[in-house]
């Protein structure tokens, strides 16, 4: 009754369907590493930013690299600003998605090392290749706080590191990169600035990250492992709806032949 399955149409079908099962429950593990590294930095985030600002340098030094347990942490530093070898970062958005660009800042720490701050988003002229104008920070010595932020990586942004950018420009915020072009000891990773404000608003303060969402990735795993258990039982009621079918054809083949024939009575 079943020979069909050796049919060519059969046995492709049988052999995706044996394909797909276990990259069809890969996916949904997928989905659910994804939920879980979403919430457990959701709460990396939540409790960085209620916790109290401690001094940057107790969290980073040159060449660090800042703990995933210390991102968005909120810390403060005591130096001066050096608008002398200021720059901006390209393709930043605001909160209303105007593409512009970030001002990165260095810090002067007392010591004489530097502290890497994102002072906020300004917008970006027509050209895009002139420096923009951007408003001087307060001068002299003060205490800056902010969010202190991992260094960024063309591997996990996925933003590549352009050559040949415009002057004073550059794609990515790392402190390695930032080192080598001011010849300083530079420490890892840099701050979001948060206070003291601009005044005038210019730059933008870059707002808090979003840590109440946990987004659809559980759901998309139930999904795929609903879809997963769905093949078998799909394939099986196929099977058993085309045996029906051969079935019947197959007795009205015979039909014919198993009538008695008919008797003439005079």
């Amino acid at each position: 009754m079943y020979r069909f399955l050796l049919t060519r149409q059969w046995v492709i079908l049988t052999v995706v369907a044996i394909a797909l099962v276990p990259t069809m429950i890969r996916l949904g593990f997928w989905q659910l590493h994804r939920h879980e590294h979403k919430v457990a930095l959701n709460k990396v985030i939540a409790e960085s930013l209620a916790a109290q600002p401690v001094p940057a340098e107790s969290l980073t030094s040159p060449g660090a690299t800042v703990k995933h347990a210390d991102l968005y942490r909120r810390v403060t530093a005591k130096g001066h600003f050096d608008t002398a070898d200021e720059e901006v970062v390209r393709r930043r958005t605001n909160a209303d998605g105007d593409v512009g660009y970030h001002v990165l800042t260095p810090f002067v720490l007392d010591d004489g090392r530097i502290l890497l701050v994102n002072r906020g988003w300004v917008p970006a002229d027509a050209s895009q290749t002139a420096f923009p104008k951007i408003p001087a920070p307060p001068r002299g010595e003060i205490t800056v706080t902010g969010r202190l932020m991992p260094d960024e990586t063309t591997a996990e942004s996925g933003i590549k590191d352009v050559k040949g950018l415009p002057d004073r420009q550059v794609m990515l915020i790392n402190s390695a990169q930032q080192a080598e072009r001011l010849g300083k000891q530079v420490l890892g990773g840099y701050v979001q600035l948060t206070s003291p404000a601009s005044q005038g608003g210019s730059p933008q303060l870059l707002p808090d990250p979003e840590h109440g969402d946990i987004g659809p990735h559980l759901a998309y795993a139930i999904q795929w492992w609903l879809f997963t258990a769905g093949i078998p039982v799909g394939w099986v009621v196929l099977l058993r709806r085309e045996a029906r079918e051969r079935a019947q054809a197959a007795a009205k083949a015979a039909a014919p032949e198993a009538e008695p024939a008919a008797v003439e009575v005079c």
